[in-house]
């Protein structure tokens, strides 16, 4: 038997302490480490990375100069505040990420950009500063500007963190200087992107991309019988988040992105009902987040409608954030191929 809950019903109420307390790495990389960090030997820069990133852990929690300190000291600091990992997708960046977090001490917070972004929304910008500079690293994934907006406040909470000595480490597939390219007037905003760019000491990981080569090639979604009995079967005694797909899309806009972890809080699987190409520019960054977070838990996905390779209108697969939704259809198939497989 079937549990079967509805997300588009769900309303979660979260505190600040509840939202600071998600800030860690989720259950794909609870237990990784350097050591099973496995490099490619053809790549060296792999092996590389990570030997800086062991030192780097080693200095969070230092007595380094920092803030106004820096600007009256003969000596200057040894390092900058932050680590930047560029590279593709599938090279193990968020595994390396996760592994200086787990080697690194406390207090500590690991998220990915768009949580930081929302955690400011929910909080406003000084009582997220005033919490995240109580921290020793501050540990951002999936590093990106989608927005004017988001330029200048990460500008400034990067520079108020380093200058309160806390250390900075993120991942990205684009380098600090071209952050915020083909999405909005990114020249006009060269300075705050500079200040961005000023924070880090940037590590590129080479290596092949084996998450995918070009769009992964999703499951058939199945017809609406099929959908019922393969829930029935493959999700027997679980708890099943079922939404017919234009009213999630739709309930989503009324829940603010930082309260998404605690959207899918004890949910097994997610059967999706008449999945729809989404048109929408805002409807489909909010998606990404929800994707996201389903692909932290691991929650398996059974669907119909049409295939997640068609999720996205060809013009969002050719513009600006081209990168966050080639990501989430990966996540999004793999989720899929998952529940399938079982079935």
């Amino acid at each position: 038997m079937v549990q079967v809950e509805h997300l588009a019903t769900r309303k979660p109420a979260v505190s600040v302490d509840e939202l600071l307390q998600g800030f860690y790495p989720s259950p794909r990389f609870g237990d990784v480490s350097f050591d099973s960090y496995r490099p490619d030997p053809a790549q060296p820069t792999q092996s590389t990375v990570v030997e800086a990133l062991r030192k780097f852990a080693a200095s969070v929690g230092g007595t380094e100069a920092h803030g106004l300190r820096k600007l009256f000291s003969a000596k200057k600091p040894a390092s900058r505040a932050g680590i930047y990992l560029d590279g593709g997708f599938g090279v193990g960046k968020t595994h390396l990420l996760a592994s200086l977090w787990h080697a690194a001490p406390g207090p500590k917070a690991f998220g990915t950009f768009v949580e930081y972004t929302n955690l400011v929304g929910a909080l406003s910008f000084r009582k997220t500063v005033d919490a995240l500079k109580q921290y020793k690293l501050v540990c951002i994934d999936e590093f990106e500007l989608d927005d004017p907006g988001d330029t200048v406040l990460m500008s400034r909470l990067m520079r108020e963190l380093a200058d309160a000595g806390v250390k900075l480490a993120a991942t990205s597939n684009t380098l600090p200087g071209s952050l915020g390219e083909g999405r909005f007037a990114a020249v006009d905003f060269q300075r705050e992107i500079q200040v961005l760019a000023d924070q880090f000491e940037v590590l590129r990981i080479d290596g092949e991309d084996f998450r995918h080569r070009g769009l992964p090639t999703p499951p058939e979604p199945l017809e609406p019988a099929a959908l019922d009995a393969a829930m029935e079967s493959e999700f027997a005694g679980k708890t099943v988040a079922v939404d017919d797909f234009a009213a999630l899309l739709d309930h989503l806009a009324g829940v603010h992105p930082s309260r998404y972890r605690q959207l899918v809080d004890g949910i097994d699987a997610v059967v999706w009902r008449n999945v729809q190409t989404i048109t929408e520019q805002s409807v489909a960054l909010r998606f990404v987040v929800l994707a996201d977070r389903l692909y932290d838990r691991d929650v398996p996905i059974l669907a119909s409608g049409v295939p997640f390779d068609q999720l996205f209108s060809a013009e969002m697969m050719a513009g600006g954030y081209l990168k966050k939704y080639f990501r989430a259809v990966s996540r999004l198939t793999a989720l899929a191929r998952e529940a399938q497989k079982a079935a």
